[in-house]
């Protein structure tokens, strides 16, 4: 059992909704991103998403673009985001951290090379935003041969194909996109997410974490109301934004715990 899929199972024993915060390494230097790994943890998180920069990142919105450009800027490639989660590993044994990212900077490195070094630095999961399931099964085997949960996304517009084939190929849990957009755009339309989440969950026989447009402690707990998960984005790249360089962690971990308290006072499993 992987680490991802333990914490899951140990959450569910309690009734408790995994908080799921992304941050992009490497933003706004490297050398801070493994501080804010640290305030994540403070702040309540139970897994990591870390963006791998990228200079087209198609499904993220304005917020998490000016993440990635500030990254690149400050030389962060794929190899030395492996560096900082194999750091974080080093001091935190229980945490997973799933990678997010696009396919290119994976296949210039060479897909076994990745699958090898990721696994290798401590990596959990993998969630290449243009690697459709159906496309990518030999990658997805060869992930999980190493020890990594290959992560999918759904969405509104998903077809029953599509739930077949994340199912097929993907472990550790669902990313549902909540709204037809990009990253930290849009309102959610609570509703529509309550009614999918109960089909993806039985289709895909694994948990859902819900993502895109939570932009606070109230909107987390009207998600947590119905998914497994809730992911946090924008909004975290946003506070880092505004903060002084040397307070970001801190103010980040503030925040974070609002949402976790939040979070922490739904009672039971997910309707």
């Amino acid at each position: 059992m992987s680490r991802i899929q333990s914490t899951f199972q140990r959450l569910q024993a309690v009734g408790r909704r995994a908080l799921i915060p992304f941050v992009t390494a490497g933003d706004p230097d490297p050398e801070l991103t493994l501080p804010l790994m640290r305030a994540l943890v403070e702040g309540g998180a139970d897994i990591i998403e870390l963006g791998v920069p990228f200079s087209d990142p198609m499904a993220d919105g304005p917020t998490i673009q000016r993440a990635s450009e500030r990254a690149l800027a400050a030389g962060t490639t794929l190899a030395k985001v492996l560096e900082i989660v194999r750091a974080f590993r080093a001091e935190n044994a229980e945490t997973p951290v799933v990678l997010m990212g696009y396919a290119n900077p994976i296949e210039a490195m060479g897909l076994e090379r990745f699958v090898a070094a990721a696994s290798e630095a401590g990596v959990d999961g993998v969630l290449v935003v243009d690697y459709p399931p159906e496309e990518c099964e030999a990658f997805a085997q060869a992930a999980k041969d190493a020890g990594l949960d290959p992560i999918f996304l759904l969405a509104p517009t998903s077809t029953e194909q599509r739930f077949a084939d994340v199912a097929r190929a993907g472990s550790g849990y669902i990313y549902y996109v909540s709204l037809k957009g990009v990253t930290g755009s849009g309102a959610l339309d609570l509703d529509e997410v309550a009614a999918r989440i109960p089909v993806i969950r039985a289709r895909v026989g694994m948990p859902v974490g819900v993502g895109f447009g939570i932009r606070d402690a109230a909107s987390a707990r009207r998600i947590g109301e119905v998914a497994d998960a809730v992911v946090i984005g924008s909004r975290i790249i946003e506070e880092i934004e505004k903060s002084p360089r040397d307070a970001a962690p801190a103010n980040v971990a503030a925040f974070l715990r609002e949402v976790r308290a939040a979070l922490d006072q739904i009672q039971g499993t997910p309707r």
